[in-house]
């Protein structure tokens, strides 16, 4: 991460951190406890009560995403590529696309049980059409005559999926996997709070129910954390994979 980012990072960081103290002073009530509260409860129970459940949060979000970027990607490169691929394909993506996936929830948790596979499920049910459709439309709008300076030369299709297509197609993943990222982790929190009792989506929900505010803003914050290490771990893969558009 380089020092100008970690320098932004840091002053939104105080930023909202006094924006939070000064609206709790003005509040006065235990729905907004002070952050310097919430902080000192962090460091005292995240090993113990937190990170338990934030672990198998963040195993879970890697599980599905993984999930979704080899399935999305490879249909959807398929489907830009193959004009018969995408007529069979594109009526049944168009048809399912808009359906709201949460709806799909109880049907999830009846094939796949109250476990581990269905909440990492959803997660790719949620996330992968993004994708099917972001890689779909990258290829679609390579310039042909990118093609036909390999082809006229007598290149096969694995070569011009390596050459011309893959490293085209991957900023644009990069991209649909970042949005991806806040969509599974709020479908997470919301899946985690049905049939489970591990997760950071339940461990908040229950501190709520426990009227336990300081608890529950810690694992608000510990989930915004692993959402600002999951966007970081991207940009990292963006640096690595896409140095030529620098």
């Amino acid at each position: 991460m380089k020092v100008k980012n970690t320098s932004q990072y840091i002053f939104i960081f105080f930023l909202i951190v006094i924006l939070w103290h000064i609206a709790s002073a003005v509040v006065k009530s235990p729905l907004l406890p002070p952050p310097a509260a919430v902080f000192y409860n962090l460091r005292e129970v995240f090993f113990s009560k937190i990170a338990p459940h934030a672990a198998l949060s963040i195993y879970r979000i890697i599980a599905g995403l993984i999930f979704s970027v080899l399935i999305g990607s490879i249909l959807g490169l398929l489907m830009g590529f193959y004009h018969s691929v995408d007529r069979v394909l594109s009526p049944v993506i168009y048809f399912i696309y808009p359906i709201p996936k949460i709806a799909l929830l109880p049907i999830v948790m009846i094939l796949f049980g109250l476990g581990e596979l269905s909440k990492i499920t959803m997660i790719v049910i949620i996330t992968v059409f993004q994708i099917i459709i972001t890689m779909r439309d990258t290829v679609k709008n390579i310039p042909k005559e990118m093609f036909y300076s390999l082809t006229s030369l007598g290149a096969g299709d694995i070569v011009v999926f390596k050459e011309i297509i893959l490293p085209a197609a991957a900023p644009e993943l990069l991209t649909a996997l970042r949005l991806g990222t806040g969509t599974a982790i709020s479908v997470l929190f919301f899946t985690e709070n049905f049939g489970t009792v591990q997760g950071i989506g339940y461990f908040i929900m229950d501190a709520w129910m426990r009227v336990n505010y300081i608890d529950m803003y810690s694992g608000i914050l510990v989930l915004g954390g692993i959402g600002l290490i999951l966007f970081s771990f991207v940009d990292a893969l963006d640096r690595i994979f896409c140095r030529w558009k620098k």
